[in-house]
Parts: structure tokens; sequence; C-alpha cells
């Protein structure tokens, strides 16, 4: 349904912030964009609602080109929805009043039900009657994002959406909003720092760096098989070890700690995690990073087993 087909675009001539992206997302899809601080993620979720005008490629929504400013007096599609990072909020009415905006006053009953299932999908019922600029951060992320999805769009995109949302409401928040796109077989484009957004509720993951899509394939395979650093460690901390003259790029749980082997290794830190340690080893003049279940003095000599398969 959604064909960016080689787009680029720059603020100046002389650097570009998107170079020849090319991808697809299908009806009811979720994708997740994910890079660094400045690769280019929201200038991507701008251009594909209609507020910039690129200066190469072509954007489609199904049969419908989407156009910047310069073919529309008022930039961004009707078929879209966009939550950037600002909210643009109305502050002095009350947040079910913001989300009404934008439903049909001829139709109150039909509204208010609406308004009532969207407070539920954003966990704010019982902020329902407060005015937004009494709100929290977090609170009006939420808001935003209930308004955006008043007239069920056909694409949503989110801009960084649980950026400012504490971690005890976002993990909620999160399933419930996603369960929600899916079952309106809304299309979503999430772009976010967060590898949780990805990981567990995209079907689609596009990873970018230096301004151009370096991965573009399911959350799983680009986890499970990272062709760069970079990649990998935007979902972990990881390691880059040379082992048996090959470079290898492992997790910290695909590092183990066993009672016999030829790796050896001491510990130098330690990080307390939780439900585990993180240990910092030195492994022949390499640093390691590895989970285990208990801490371990500094200067313990152990034996590691790492999890890979050098003929690949």
């Amino acid at each position: 349904m959604l064909k960016v087909q080689n787009i680029s675009f720059s603020y100046s001539k002389k650097k570009p912030v998107l170079s020849d992206f090319n991808f697809t997302l299908n009806e009811g899809e979720h994708l997740c964009i994910m890079g660094e601080s400045g690769c280019g993620k929201s200038t991507l979720l701008k251009a594909i609602y209609g507020l910039l005008d690129v200066q190469k490629g072509t954007i489609f929504w199904k049969e419908n080109q989407v156009l910047g400013p310069k073919e529309h007096l008022v930039p961004g599609m009707d078929f879209f929805k966009y939550v950037a990072q600002d909210f643009d909020l109305m502050p002095f009415i009350s947040v079910s009043e913001n989300i009404k905006k934008h439903l049909s006053r001829f139709y109150p009953e039909e509204s208010e039900k609406r308004t009532q299932e969207l407070l539920e999908v954003i966990e704010m019922k019982a902020f329902e009657n407060t005015k937004v600029k009494n709100l929290s951060g977090g609170q009006k992320q939420r808001v935003a994002i209930a308004r955006a999805l008043a007239k069920e769009p056909e694409l949503l995109l989110l801009d960084e959406p649980f950026g400012q949302i504490d971690n005890f409401k976002k993990n909620s928040l999160r399933r419930r909003l996603f369960a929600y796109l899916k079952e309106n077989n809304i299309a979503c484009i999430v772009a976010t720092h967060d590898k949780n957004d990805a990981l567990s509720f995209a079907d689609k993951l596009i990873v970018i760096q230096h301004q151009k899509i370096i991965a573009n394939d399911s959350p799983k395979d680009i986890y499970n098989y990272p062709k760069e650093k970079y990649v990998a460690s935007l979902f972990d901390d990881v390691n880059e070890i040379l082992i048996d003259g090959k470079t290898v790029l492992l997790y910290p749980h695909q590092i183990k700690i066993v009672e016999n082997s030829n790796e050896k290794a001491t510990i130098k830190n330690s990080y307390f995690k939780g439900p585990f340690w993180l240990l910092e080893a030195e492994f022949k003049n390499q640093k390691v990073f590895f989970n285990h279940q208990t801490n371990l003095e500094g200067n313990t000599q152990i034996n590691l087993l790492f999890d890979v398969n050098l003929s690949k």
C-alpha cells in the first residue's frame, strides 16, 4: 500500500538527510525505523506524511501520490495521521475535548463512544476532564496518540511515541496500542530508539546509518544475524571479538562461563542488572561483556564458551 521509491531529501545542498530510500509497507503492517539521533528518522516520517518536498523519487499510498507543501496549501495527507514529538495539543481544553475536536459534532453519541474507547486505549480515563495544560509530558504524549486515532487513519506515523512515558506505563500502553492497531488493520510506522518497539511489535524493521538504509528485514532476522556492529548495538551491548582469526559479533547472552575450555579470561568489572549481572572481562587483550546469574570478584580467572558457528 505504501511505496517509497528512491527518495532523497536534504535541507541544504551540501548534506543529504535521506539518500535513495526504497521500501514498501502493506495494509495493516507495522514498520519500525531505528538509528542514532540525526540519522533521518523524523525527516523520513515528515516526507511520508507530506510535510516536505522530496528532491528525488516518489511516495505512493495505494494509487495516490504523496506530495509536499508545493502542491498542497495545507500539507499532510488526509488518510494519514502523524504524531510528532511536540504533540501540538490544545492546552486550555480537556483531554476528551482534544480527542472530540477531530470527531463529528453531528453525532454526539458516537463521538462520545469513540472518545471513551480511545481513552481506554491510552489508559487516560481518569483524566478525561483534566485540562491538557495540567498534564505531564508523558500524559500529553498519550493524548496526542488518541487524537491521531480519532478518525481511524489508514497509516499512523509515530515519532518516538513512548519517549516521555514512564516505564511502568509504557509497557502496558504499548501492548494496548499496537493490539488496537492490528485489530483495526491500521498500518503504522514508528521512529524509535527503543528496541522493544521493534522486537515485540514490528513486522518489519529498517535501520538507518549515514542517511542510508543499511538493513531492511524482519526484526527477528536483523537481531539474530546483524551484519554490522552498529546494527547489533541498537539492541544490546555487543562484543566484536577476534576468535580463531575471525571477527564475530556476540550479544552478552551468547557468552557463558564453563568449567573447562581453552578460552581463558579475567573478570574486571561487574554491573547489577536485576535478574542478572553484566560482567566485564579481559579475553586475549580484548574487552568482553557477558551475562551471569551471580556476581564475581575482580581478577577472578574464568573459562568462556562462545555461542558462535565460525564456519558461517
